[in-house]
């Protein structure tokens, strides 16, 4: 077309339509529709963005943001002729500061390769959404993961940003201190905003010491409803946890078929202990067994050294590739669902009631001690009762007073949850959907319609 090659004119090597470019921004990890750009931007700096931002406010084309491409909830994917952004080449440490617990980063940059640029600090950024997601798409999702527990998700983790209005604006937004209270928070507007209201350009963040003794089970137990329980027995009781992660017996089966483990086919939790002195972590976690026992823990195993440790992490976070692998030539229907920590038994037990209600397969693993989990859905492909189960999920947990998604964003598939879960306030959102973009062109379709 015509006006792409203006586009390409205005950024030499930077612009493609390559089919597979294409193919790749058209779609996400899991989301079952697929659509391609136009044409895919490869933006280097923030005024390649600012460049693509004024070429499509002249020609009217909406801009989709592109990071890593690992969100499930559609949020990357068109809904009508559009150009990706892909900000993957800007992927540089800038800048890190130890002595203040901060690193400034460009969007592109995964969490894991920011982990490998700080070693030797002494430091580290501990969101850990298990995918190896950029940045900048973490903090536009607000995403979270296993150790959110103990040290809190994207919103509490990010600073301050830098970000490009589609007015071609640039704001700097947030500080680089642990607190402020200088007018409205406007940094935290952005974060889970899904590239719906600017392209983040810029991130502070705020890292954390590596923790000098860890402590990492793996606890069994016979029925799922227990293993829900002791999840919340250890989070009521206080004791500070780093991670605690519940995982099914479909899961672990799953497991154990894609990576070769033997562990107990049964629902289990991991669960990980952070501190500073050997006498802390001992005590803390000899608590916590004794709870887990006491609600039914039938065996404990220990990782007890780093590799055992990274073993059972890395069990956890490919658990669904794990459990895709495990069901060829289906569909599945991911659901994200989060609720006060008291109601999250009762949510467990529900879920697993309405998988065999049903006569559906399905796993539930997540991080319990948020009261946060997924459920993955298996159908034949067409089979509606994959949709049919997660609204009625997510009803569910909206009457117990929990919210439609606690982790993976709104995207295409949250949509029609969010009158009921937010009423008038809804409306006050795409107010400033249209204070900030009035042309709609960021990632339209996204959070509403």
């Amino acid at each position: 077309m015509v006006m792409l090659e203006s586009l390409k004119t205005l950024l030499p090597r930077k612009v493609s339509t390559a089919p597979t470019d294409l193919e790749t921004h058209g779609k996400d990890e899991s989301y079952p529709v697929r659509h391609p750009p136009l044409a895919v931007v490869f933006a280097e700096s923030p005024t390649d963005i600012q460049t693509t931002l004024a070429w499509a406010r002249e020609h009217h084309l909406p801009v989709i943001p592109f990071g890593a491409g690992t969100s499930i909830e559609g949020h990357v994917i068109p809904q009508v002729r559009a150009i990706s952004l892909d900000v993957s080449r800007m992927n540089r440490v800038l800048e890190v500061q130890p002595q203040d617990f901060m690193a400034v980063v460009e969007p592109g940059l995964t969490r894991k390769a920011l982990n490998e640029a700080l070693k030797g600090t002494g430091l580290f950024f501990p969101v850990d959404p298990g995918a190896d997601a950029s940045l900048g798409g973490m903090a536009a999702t607000n995403a979270s993961g296993t150790t959110t527990v103990r040290y809190g998700g994207m919103r509490h983790n990010v600073l301050a940003l830098q970000v490009v209005l589609a007015n071609g604006q640039v704001l700097e937004l947030g500080r680089g201190v642990r607190k402020t209270s200088a007018g409205y928070n406007l940094k935290d507007l952005f974060i889970g905003s899904e590239g719906t209201l600017g392209i983040i350009t810029r991130l502070t963040l705020k890292l954390h010491p590596i923790p000098e003794h860890i402590h990492t089970l793996r606890v069994f137990f016979d029925d799922l409803s227990d293993t829900a329980q002791a999840a919340y027995a250890v989070m009521a009781s206080g004791l500070p946890v780093a991670r605690l992660e519940l995982v099914d017996e479909v899961g672990i089966r799953a497991i154990n078929h894609y990576l070769g483990r033997s562990y107990p086919e049964k629902p289990a939790l991991f669960v990980e202990f952070h501190s500073s002195t050997k006498e802390a972590l001992e005590a803390e976690s000899s608590m916590a067994l004794g709870l887990m026992q006491e609600t039914g823990a039938i065996s404990i195993d220990t990782a007890r050294t780093q590799e055992e440790r990274n073993a059972q992490w890395e069990a956890r976070h490919q658990a669904y590739w794990a459990l895709v692998n495990l069901f060829p030539g289906k569909e599945y229907l991911s659901t994200d669902t989060a609720v006060p920590i008291s109601r999250m038994p009762d949510l467990v037990e529900y879920s697993s009631r309405l998988l065999r209600e049903m006569g559906l397969t399905g796993n539930i693993l997540g991080h319990v001690g948020d009261g946060n989990f997924h459920t993955l859905v298996v159908c034949e492909p067409g089979d509606p009762r994959g949709e049919v189960f997660s609204e009625r999920l997510v009803e569910h947990t909206l009457a117990l007073g929990g919210t439609c998604t606690g982790e993976h964003g709104v995207g295409l598939r949250k949509k029609k949850y969010l009158s009921k879960e937010h009423g008038p306030a809804l409306d006050w959102m795409r107010q400033i959907k249209q204070l900030f973009d009035p042309q709609n062109l960021l990632n339209p379709g996204k959070i509403f319609d």
